[in-house]
């Protein structure tokens, strides 16, 4: 098997797509949601 330029850029096209995504479904998970609302209040609390 010879891969070329182009097959590789597609190979990292799609890869980086499933990156994109995984961290997507990652970041909008509901078992994220109270971490994320806990870290976001963060620079509104007072010492």
């Amino acid at each position: 098997m010879h891969l070329d330029i182009n097959d590789l850029r597609s190979i990292v096209t799609v890869v980086s797509l499933l990156v994109f995504l995984g961290i997507c479904g990652w970041a909008y998970a509901r078992r994220n949601r109270s971490r994320f609302e806990e870290a976001a209040q963060l620079p509104f609390q007072s010492e």
